[in-house]
């Protein structure tokens, strides 16, 4: 039997929604703009139905086109993940690997990683994401990546995931030098601090709750997207909050950030990194097993 669908159909009707005409969808795709067109009246012909209407100079999706590029794109996802899967059992390698890295952690460990990585496949493509907060867990359970490094507590649900602790994080209470608590020599309580703007990082989940740690209750908060900034920050004398200790040594030796002690102390929290149970990639394994070395050590 055959079918009036083509993957070649889909991934037109695909191009032209993304890109919004004909005409970027043919240079998108390398095509004169004549091929998309009949593309797209080849469909609506094999499949009965109209796919676009027209609506003064410009080409509308019907509610047809628009059940059909919604569950198309999902069709070219699964042939994408089968494509994929032919060539790791072919040759136990991935095509590329994609990797979550929270902000909490440095990236230069791991391009020396992935640089050994290089040496063992060259032709892998890597794909390197910064995730903040939340983001990092909905990045490996939304399957965005392979793997994700440097994850905070799991949430309730970690079915089909598999995760393990990198180290544990020592946090900081850090201000500039000429920031008024700098001067504070005791401890010092929530209450005394509540009234100082906060440097917060923004989550970068997509779809879960945003989470937001270690605040106190403050008059006004900046945001900005990862810890390199928050830590710029509060140099920059912009805001108080918790730091981790690993990333702002060098701050702390000359002085551009200064710790401050609180009454009760900070609590150190666990990292971890997390994989899909049914992801099993040769370049996976590989990374994993490097990574576990490291943290023997």
């Amino acid at each position: 039997m055959k079918h009036p669908l083509t993957l070649d159909a889909l991934e037109v009707l695909d191009a032209i929604d993304r890109k919004g005409s004909f005409a970027a969808a043919a240079n998108s795709l390398y095509r004169v703009p004549s091929a998309i067109t009949y593309s797209i009246r080849k469909l609506e012909e094999d499949l009965g139905v109209v796919v676009f209407r027209r609506e003064g100079r410009r080409s509308v999706l019907t509610t047809a086109g628009q059940v059909l590029l919604e569950q198309g794109r999902e069709l070219l996802e699964a042939a994408g993940r089968l494509a994929e899967t032919t060539r790791q059992v072919d040759s136990g390698w991935e095509s590329e690997l994609n990797i979550g890295i929270d902000s909490i952690l440095e990236f230069d460990p791991y391009y020396r990683l992935i640089n050994q990585l290089y040496a063992e496949n060259p032709d892998i493509e890597i794909n390197l994401h910064e995730e903040v907060l939340g983001g990092t867990w909905e990045a490996i359970i939304s399957g965005r990546v392979d793997l994700a490094l440097g994850a905070g507590d799991p949430p309730t649900n970690t079915q089909g995931h598999r995760y393990v602790r990198m180290h544990w994080v020592q946090w900081v209470f850090a201000v500039a030098p000429e920031h008024e608590l700098a001067q504070c020599t005791q401890p010092v309580k929530p209450q005394d601090i509540e009234c100082f703007r906060a440097v917060v990082v923004r989550d970068s989940s997509r779809d879960f709750a945003p989470l937001s740690q270690r605040l106190f209750s403050k008059h006004s908060l900046l945001t900005v997207p990862n810890l390199k900034e928050k830590i710029r920050a509060q140099q920059m004398g912009l805001g108080v909050g918790f730091l981790p200790r690993h990333r702002i040594a060098h701050q702390l030796a000359d002085r551009s950030l200064i710790e401050i002690p609180l009454e009760n102390g900070t609590a150190d929290t666990p990292v971890y990194m997390v994989r899909k149970s049914d992801r099993n990639g040769r370049a996976l394994r590989w990374f994993i097993d490097a990574l576990k070395s490291d943290f023997s050590h």
